[in-house]
């Protein structure tokens, strides 16, 4: 867009009517000082066509005549000799006709912008609030699925665990009674004893990665603590929680993804970074609650390959959903996952 669209479209029609009159009367004193052997008729057309396109096709055929007569009138003025009267009225004709198809050309060219314009908000109407759909719908369908995750867990924890509970009991009864007797079957009624209190073990961690944020203040925290706890155990790596201060988060959503990301952020650095220490952090920074996950591993590519895995898209999307910021990049030894949760629904507390 030129300095004088510009100006045209950041003033009102007042304004944009007193600048066309301005420019065919400068145009015409230009007209009339350069005599009348150099033509300045093409110049009429700024004044035609800001006329035409910020106004409207009557002002712009008004601005047209007005340019033909103030070129007559300065050529005269200036001394311009015809044979007959015929010429300078042919010359006039000529002009205002290709003035008239300015106009109309515009006009059109008006026209098809607009309808181009309306199809473009409308369409980016539709973009939006098919985007927003999407958005709600995926948010919905996580949020299912960590529904169903706690029902599964809860299940587990409330029916499973207990089942087997009662089984261990039965079986260390079973057990007493055989040593009473003096059997020697009482040590493999032990040690199945013993294999069913192993499954009451691993049926709670199953329950607990799959419901493991409670709804109280501090659940993420113990949520987390006991993942690293976990991870030590099952995989015989040196994993950590640590976190300088109490970091209260009253959003349960917020707080199950935030648990997703560490989960699945550990799950990459021993699957395919083999590190043997990773670091989970949980502070308040000064743009909000700063999750930190760092490991010794191989480290991920740098930069990322286009085809990049599903876990490192999942762990975006969520981010994405409760408005936190996510960054994973490689360090000296290793990789930093860190993800910035800007809003704060309680201050924390000592």
């Amino acid at each position: 867009m030129t300095a004088f669209q510009r100006f045209l479209t950041a003033r009102s029609r007042p304004a944009v009517i007193v600048a066309c009159l301005l420019t065919v009367a400068l145009v015409g004193a230009a007209d009339y000082r350069t005599g009348y052997e150099i033509s300045f008729s093409i110049f009429y057309l700024v004044a035609v066509s800001a006329a035409t396109w910020y106004i409207g096709p009557g002002f712009g055929l008004f601005i047209s005549v007005l340019s033909v007569v103030c070129w007559l009138l300065g050529d005269l003025a200036a001394g311009a000799k015809y044979s007959t009267r015929f010429v300078p009225g042919w010359n006039a004709v000529i002009a205002l006709a290709f003035y008239f198809v300015m106009v109309r050309l515009l006009v059109a060219l008006r026209m098809l912008h607009d309808r181009l314009e309306r199809m473009v908000k409308q369409r980016t109407a539709a973009l939006t609030e098919e985007m927003a759909k999407r958005e709600t719908l995926e948010r919905e369908l996580l949020e299912v699925g960590e529904r169903e995750r706690r029902r599964i867990g809860h299940d587990l924890h409330d029916s499973l665990c207990q089942h087997l509970t009662g089984t261990a009991l039965a079986g260390q009864v079973l057990v007493d009674k055989l040593e009473a007797k003096g059997w020697p079957e009482a040590a493999d009624a032990s040690r199945v004893v013993l294999l069913v209190e192993d499954g009451i073990t691993l049926a709670r961690n199953l329950a607990r990665g799959l419901a493991p944020v409670e709804l109280e203040d501090g659940g993420l925290m113990d949520a987390l603590r006991e993942l690293a706890k976990s991870v030590s155990e099952l995989f015989k790596v040196r994993c950590t929680f640590g976190a300088p201060e109490f970091v209260p988060i009253d959003d349960a959503a917020a707080s199950i993804h935030l648990f997703r990301i560490t989960q699945e952020a550990v799950s990459n650095a021993i699957k395919h970074g083999h590190a043997k220490r990773i670091f989970i952090v949980l502070s308040i920074g000064a743009a909000g609650v700063e999750l930190t996950i760092i490991d010794d591993g191989s480290g991920i590519p740098d930069p990322l390959p286009a085809t990049r895995g599903m876990g490192l898209h999942i762990m975006r999307h969520r981010s994405a959903i409760i408005g936190a910021s996510f960054d994973i990049r490689r360090i000296t030894l290793g990789t930093r996952i860190k993800c910035t949760l800007p809003v704060l629904d309680t201050a924390a507390t000592p």
